[in-house]
């Protein structure tokens, strides 16, 4: 599958703090906690500090327009996937800055562009580092940045509850997994810019935005989030012995090399399944569906970076 093509994410200048917000899941951890967070930023310099606090990510957004509100010009997002997500979709197409603060159980988003799980270097990066315009996926009206899927993977989210993923991590991801590579495929119809693409049989329909996904699996060689495009694989693995094949293909070289696995790239996506199936953005799981609307949003979202080609998506330079 052919690479070239014009990337879409810009390099924005680097300014001082200015007003700063954070926005935090607060069951998170990372570093010494939120505590080390507000004395690094104040210890920075930061003197505009606007501090909101969640119990839940799906309550991110309404705190963050609130910021927004109040004219911050940097947000600090403080979670994982989840709350990028949540906040991803509130800050699309706005030119606020996104720095983020991996302290989740899946911080894929994070890992793809090069950001550590290291408090002190995340608020350096977040305060210093260089201002990147990435691309965002939409999936039925919602932003993700990471990648939305449906059928077994939306079902491995589903119940890959909160309690078990706090105990085992990603672990729970392949231990929810195990009981659902049993289902039967169902009939799927995708279109990828307008031309048909699939019409068979399929157990997981996924959209990826950077090439490391749900558990750290590598599933998408050629994924970037600056290239205007996002990537469309479907797996027609119906058994645990295809799916330990297809996974071991994934984990051993490319993910188009699995005989259960097709991968393209485009930019608008329908989907239609013979029967509803649950869907995920970004580790969320949300409610089951037959259709799918998926595009891709280039250059929406600003976050913050480090310094050279630290990972996927990072240089951006034309």
């Amino acid at each position: 599958m052919s690479t070239d093509t014009t990337r879409s994410a810009t390099t924005v200048a680097t300014t001082g703090p200015g007003k700063v917000a954070v926005v935090a899941h607060r069951k998170k951890v990372l570093g010494g906690g939120l505590d080390e967070l507000r004395a690094a930023l104040v210890g920075a310099g930061v003197d505009k500090l606007l501090w909101y606090e969640v119990p839940k990510s799906r309550k991110a957004p309404k705190k963050l327009r609130k910021a927004l509100d109040k004219g911050a010009e940097l947000v600090f997002v403080w979670g994982g996937d989840g709350m990028v997500q949540r906040c991803a979709d509130t800050l699309a197409k706005s030119d606020v800055p996104m720095a983020i603060l991996p302290a989740g159980t899946a911080n894929l988003f994070a890992g793809n562009l090069g950001i550590p799980e290291d408090l002190p270097e995340a608020v350096r990066i977040g305060l210093h580092g260089r201002r990147r315009r990435l691309d965002l996926g939409k999936l039925n009206g919602e932003h993700f940045a990471v990648m939305a899927g449906a059928g077994f993977d939306g079902d491995l989210i589903r119940e890959a509850d909160r309690d078990m993923k706090g105990r085992l991590g990603r672990l729970a991801y392949v231990w929810t997994g195990l009981r659902h590579v049993q289902g039967e495929a169902t009939r799927t119809q995708i279109t990828v810019d307008g031309s048909d693409w699939f019409d068979d049989a399929a157990s997981c329909v996924l959209f990826g935005n950077v090439g490391t996904i749900t558990g750290g699996i590598p599933a998408f060689d050629d994924a970037r989030p600056d290239d205007g495009a996002l990537q469309v694989g479907v797996s027609t693995a119906s058994g645990a012995i295809d799916w330990a094949r297809t996974l071991g293909r994934m984990a051993a070289g490319r993910s188009e090399n699995s005989p259960f696995v097709r991968i393209t790239r485009g930019r608008r996506i329908k989907v239609r399944f013979a029967e509803s199936k649950t869907y995920e953005l970004d580790g969320g799981a949300r409610v089951a569906t037959r259709k799918l609307k998926v595009r891709v949003v280039p250059a929406a979202l600003t976050v913050c970076c480090p310094e050279g080609d630290s990972g996927e998506g990072v240089d951006a330079s034309p």
